[in-house]
């Protein structure tokens, strides 16, 4: 039992509830105005709730299984890894907020504490996704185009393909569990508010700063690619297409720009009628039957534009470390502010590259020989990760050298020597 009794119990799980709820409503009402957008609404059998739901599970870090089938004398082969991060960052920030908040006039917490209160919004959080779960899940049917060779042998065989969706319940509460716990984790490192054991103290100055500066990077990068994004569906038409973008996977383009910028790489290729929406030079780039490379040249080559992404990278990122050498201590030599801007910067890579990762394929073959191409189709995307995390490194020492250098001029006390 709490310290505080009965009533400081009920009100600790309160707040634990109170949190989970509302970061599960963020991630709801995210996902179901992007699919809005993309014009999930009409899809039949009432499958929009659903998907919604599908959808909040794969940003909880959750999995969701394809299944085919087209009668006896059809096979299909059908899968998805993706993880849309719009909806993903919709609901951590909302979890972090309420979870951080009853902490904020504490000075210090014992680690009991601390891990309890971690306990019951992750024992809560599982919860909620186990019961997302069992409404994840629809089958669809009457896939076909209707008078296309492949529905007329469909009719002729019963091989009419279906298509379904289920969450798996095992794979998702892992993986929600690892994704509350580090949503969780971080939301303590990045809070210079939020309450530490006393032990753990000393260790705030060099992390926290820093931890601080890489959530101000990523944020910096949604900011830049949604008012990006807001021009682009106000001058060049299809606005309903950008905004399902914007609201979906916004931080998996923007945080793949940030990649790039400073010299990272990806591999991937679009075969098929399917493809990437936006913008239309990734598909440019990845479109054909074999592994192409995404890297700023290469996008340079159907767009000069993508040059701008290294200045980009250049400026946020040295703002990131002017921002964390101000949150440092002012006895922080500029050896330290190096060091700690590129272990971030190279950690941060490390996180976020693979999230950026996508996999999807759909096939459909009659008699096992005849391959439906109206149908049939791949896209796949994966960071060339421990090149990025190499580069980030790099990036992140230069930075957080200039970084120390500019913060000079604000400190208010305890100045020292950078050498």
């Amino acid at each position: 039992m709490s310290p505080g009794g009965p009533s400081h119990a009920v009100r600790d799980w309160r707040d634990a509830l109170v949190a989970v709820v509302a970061g599960l409503a963020a991630m709801a009402v995210t996902a179901a105005l992007g699919l809005w957008a993309a014009g999930a609404t009409d899809l039949p059998g009432g499958a929009f709730p659903r998907v919604v739901a599908a959808v909040v599970v794969m940003a909880a870090g959750g999995d969701i299984e394809l299944s085919g089938g087209a009668g006896a004398l059809a096979e299909t082969d059908a899968h998805l890894t993706a993880m849309p991060l719009s909806v993903s960052l919709a609901g951590a920030l909302t979890l972090a907020f309420l979870f951080l908040r009853p902490l904020r006039h504490r000075a210090v917490a014992s680690t009991g504490e601390l891990l309890a209160r971690v306990a019951r919004t992750a024992l809560l959080w599982l919860a909620a996704l186990a019961a997302l779960t069992a409404l994840a899940r629809h089958t669809f049917t009457d896939l076909l185009p209707a008078d296309s060779p492949a529905d007329i042998f469909g009719d002729l065989l019963d091989a009419s393909p279906t298509l379904g969706f289920r969450a798996d319940l095992g794979s998702t509460l892992l993986y929600g569990l690892l994704w509350v716990l580090g949503v969780l984790a971080l939301a303590l490192l990045v809070s210079r508010r939020a309450p530490l054991p006393a032990r753990l103290v000393r260790y705030q100055e060099p992390v926290r700063p820093a931890a601080f500066a890489m959530l101000f990077l990523l944020l910096a990068y949604v900011v830049v690619g949604l008012v990006t994004g807001l021009v682009v569906a106000a001058t060049r038409g299809h606005p309903a297409e950008t905004f399902a973008v914007l609201l979906l996977g916004l931080p998996n383009l923007v945080w793949l720009a940030a990649g790039l910028g400073i010299g990272a790489s990806w591999e991937g290729r679009v075969d098929g009628p399917f493809g990437l929406p936006m913008p239309h030079v990734l598909d440019q780039v990845l479109r054909g039957p074999e592994n192409s490379t995404l890297d700023v040249r290469s996008l340079a080559e159907y767009d000069s534009r993508a040059w701008w992404l290294i200045p980009v990278a250049a400026v946020l990122l040295l703002a990131a470390a002017f921002v964390m050498a101000v949150r440092s201590p002012a006895r922080t030599r500029l050896w330290q502010q190096a060091l700690h801007m590129g272990v971030a910067f190279a950690l941060t890579m490390l996180v976020v590259a693979p999230l950026t990762r996508l996999d999807a394929r759909y096939g459909l073959s009659l008699l096992g020989i005849f391959e439906v191409e109206a149908l049939g189709g791949e896209v796949s995307l994966h960071p060339r990760l421990w090149a990025a995390v190499g580069l980030a490194l790099l990036w992140g020492l230069v930075a957080g050298f200039l970084g120390g250098l500019l913060a000079y001029r604000v400190r208010r006390r305890g100045e020292v020597d950078g050498g």
